[in-house]
């Protein structure tokens, strides 16, 4: 158990925007709903999962929807409070503690904000350890914990409870009507008991992901090289060293679709990396060849400031690298490779880990 203050958000969102993986949508206004919520009612109390009864009710909390559309349809954050309020109504129970449905970017500060408000732990864990685009790829669902019941709020008071036939299905009905709420909404599900968390959840993110931050923020501080400093923390690997040279990005449905293109600088130059992405991106391809496919983490660094950068955001011209990290070793399992595999998102390739695509002992 510690405390949360608001100068720990901007490590915690930067983290999280590394883990991101270039989706999970830009933290800005996360940050600020989660600090002005922790300057108005105090620290949030962040708790590990072991911290919990059995018998805890515990809630994700969640935006959903295009990051691209999140970038001009901004959150009030009075959204995710009434997603909260209705699990509590429908429940008919009070809910314990709260915790990020995933660690990307603002889904990795949004939940501080409702904890702070409502004065009740965060859980320092998540459901994926990283972003993914679709509701049911979580390690909640590895686990059988169904999604349901899911709260939909939007900014224009619409609310919505579902009880969906499993978890795919939740992510098929809430998406619609997301898409008719313009794009983007707030969600709690995957209600849990605390026993459900300690075995189902990814451990640390929360802590981890503020620690990324932290050593981008303090190498900055100290005149080191932070890109060297987060390779380091992360056990990373450097992938690719160039500058966008096209990138292309349209909305379907409620996700990001496209394809950056990389032109090589340095040791890379005469090699071109491209990146698809589905809001985060899914497959890095040097010359043609794979050299690293989800689940794995691909991650976009913006080189001159060693920031990350979230596929909505993408700039011609931006000298940029390109690094890779392992996965969760839950979704390094079959039943992981299934849900959260190349397959799910229709390539033909097949997950081979990033350390085997670029001969790393």
């Amino acid at each position: 158990m510690r405390h949360i203050n608001e100068n720990d958000i901007d490590a915690i969102a930067l983290g999280s925007t590394v883990l991101g993986t270039g989706g999970g949508g830009d933290p800005y206004i996360g940050k600020l709903l989660a600090k002005e919520a922790i300057k108005k009612n105090g620290n949030v109390t962040l708790i590990a999962p072991n911290e919990l009864a059995d018998d805890a009710l515990v809630l994700p909390i969640a935006a959903f929807g295009a990051p691209m559309i999140l970038v001009e349809k901004l959150f009030s954050g009075k959204e995710f409070l009434e997603a909260f309020k209705m699990m509590e109504s429908y429940l008919g129970k009070k809910i314990d503690a709260v915790m990020p449905a995933e660690a990307g970017g603002l889904n990795g500060v949004i939940p501080f904000s409702i904890a702070a408000e409502h004065q009740i732990p965060l859980v320092d864990a998540d459901g994926m350890g990283r972003a993914f685009p679709r509701l049911e790829m979580t390690t909640f669902t590895l686990h059988n914990i169904p999604v349901s019941p899911i709260t939909q709020a939007d900014e224009k008071g619409n609310k919505n409870v579902y009880h969906t036939i499993n978890n795919t299905w939740g992510e098929t009905l809430v998406g619609a009507t997301t898409i008719q709420m313009g794009g983007s909404c707030a969600i709690g599900c995957y209600p849990m008991t605390g026993k459900q968390v300690k075995q189902a959840s990814v451990h640390g993110i929360v802590s981890y992901a503020q620690k990324l931050g932290s050593t981008i923020i303090n190498a900055k501080n100290e005149r080191k090289n932070p890109l060297e400093a987060l390779i380091k923390e992360a056990d990373a690997i450097q992938l690719f060293s160039g500058k966008i040279s096209n990138v292309s990005i349209k909305t379907e449905g409620r996700w990001n679709k496209g394809i950056c293109e990389i032109t090589g600088i340095e040791k890379d130059h005469g090699s071109m990396m491209s990146l698809e992405f589905q809001n985060e991106f899914l497959i890095a391809k040097k010359d043609n060849k794979p050299v690293a496919i989800t689940p794995d983490l691909i991650v976009l660094i913006d080189a001159e400031n060693a920031h990350p950068i979230t596929a909505e955001t993408i700039q011609y011209g931006t000298r940029v690298i390109v690094i890779g990290m392992k996965a969760d070793a839950q979704w390094r399992t079959p039943e992981g490779i299934v849900l959260g595999g190349p397959q799910k998102f229709g390539y033909e390739e097949k997950f081979v880990p990033i350390e085997i695509l670029n001969k790393i002992d």
